[in-house]
């Protein structure tokens, strides 16, 4: 590449989330603390006290990615942990007692951050990890919302526990909580999660100038980095590269464009190309996804910092979960809907069949659902997959064929 060739922001983005593993190396090498977090503890306050911190379920996608799932989880039911348990959980645990994993390795932690918005799992997951390093576990616990809006006791509730996260990380890093820093630190998460959600928007065009699985690509940055300036800057040049290719009528999808649908829930890691090629021999690009944008947390003062890490997808309850996800649907004009019934995503997937209903109930388009797991391989068939894919793309031209055809929908 030429000195006056500009770097695409793909590879700027990657190299966001190796920094952040290299900077937890670098500490560990200082012997200063370096900790361990889920993906939705509010990042902003290790990043403010200046903690190094790694992302165990990153860390277990790109180990499943690179086909090491089913190794880590088989460590792990040695161990004694059931197969029932989340993958992510199963990979990790396996870790953190030493088997190696030199597909996605990073320091053993000092302490863990954990908050149960995700699902409850997290938090055995975590007390786990805690005992098995003899270390500190800092836990915010978030209430299931049982209606659409978050109340101002939740609010109480969790920014008490925030607050108390902060002393005993204070204690931890040996560094004083700086309001200035704080301040800039939710300035950088919200200019990040602003780009995000702004690159996930692109995906209403038609054609659409990507596919809905770049984001599950470019994921690992919100989840690892989103309070750092240089994942804003990323998703910034990635959303111009986008406004480019719609401009230009370019798209990373480089095969046709006969229908577009939503991917309901996480990926099968193991099998990102098993799950990309039934779709691209038939031209169905995936044009809306729930997973990807869940991480753009957007807030103005405290009190909608603590609400908005209230909404995850796995807590808050089915009429924000459906009405998030139709529209979605609406605004990526999607024809089809996709369901993931995910054996390491209980929360996630049990309440599928009833969003199922009210998709076709609601939206008027075909759902299919499929058996999956996303990290360990063993609860992935390829070839119920690609039946449904087959039976999904076939209603879905009956339909078109009923409405007359694309060019008079």
């Amino acid at each position: 590449m030429s000195e006056n060739e500009k770097v695409p922001a793909k590879q700027k983005l990657r190299a966001v989330v190796d920094q952040v593993y290299q900077n937890a190396w670098d500490a560990k090498k200082r012997g200063e603390p370096v900790g361990w977090s889920s993906s939705k503890f509010p990042a902003e306050i290790a990043e403010t006290l200046g903690l190094a911190v790694c992302y165990p379920e990153n860390q277990a996608a790109a180990i499943s990615a690179k086909h090491g799932g089913q190794r880590m989880c088989e460590h792990a039911e040695a161990m004694g942990f059931d197969n029932d348990i989340c993958g992510y959980a199963r990979i990790n645990i396996a870790y953190a007692a030493g088997y190696e994993a030199d597909e996605k390795p990073m320091p053993q932690p000092d302490f863990v951050l954990c908050c149960n918005n995700i699902c409850n799992c997290m938090t055995k997951w975590y007390e786990n990890l805690a005992r098995i390093h003899n270390i500190p576990l800092i836990m915010i616990d978030v209430p299931f919302n049982n209606t659409v809006e978050v109340s101002d006791a939740q609010v109480a509730y969790i920014r008490g526990q925030f607050d108390d996260a902060i002393k005993q990380l204070e204690e931890i890093s040996g560094n004083k909580w700086d309001e200035k820093r704080f301040e800039q630190v939710c300035a950088n998460s919200n200019r990040t999660a602003k780009a995000w959600l702004k690159v996930c928007s692109y995906c209403q065009y038609k054609p659409s100038p990507f596919s809905g699985f770049d984001l599950f690509n470019h994921m690992a940055v919100v989840v690892t980095a989103r309070c750092k300036v240089e994942a804003a800057e990323g998703f910034e040049e990635l959303a111009e590269e986008l406004e480019q290719n719609v401009k230009s009528g370019k798209s990373t999808w480089r095969y046709d464009e006969n229908h577009r649908i939503m991917f309901e829930g996480i990926p099968c890691w193991p099998q990102l190309q098993a799950l990309f090629k039934p779709l691209k021999e038939k031209g169905i690009n995936t044009t809306a996804v729930v997973y990807a944008p869940a991480f753009g947390f957007v807030y103005n003062d405290m009190d909608e910092m603590m609400k908005a890490y209230c909404k995850a997808p796995n807590s808050v309850c089915l009429e924000t979960g459906v009405e998030w996800r139709e529209g979605i649907c609406k605004e990526n004009k999607v024809d089809g809907i996709l369901v993931h019934y995910n054996r390491s995503c209980k929360p996630w997937s049990g309440y599928m069949p009833e969003m199922q209903r009210r998709f076709r109930k609601d939206l008027g388009v075909p759902v299919v659902g499929f058996d999956g797991d996303q990290a360990d391989p063993r609860n992935f068939s390829e070839a119920q997959y690609n039946t449904r894919v087959e039976g999904l793309f076939e209603v879905m031209e009956e339909f078109n064929a009923k409405k007359g055809g694309k060019d008079n929908e």
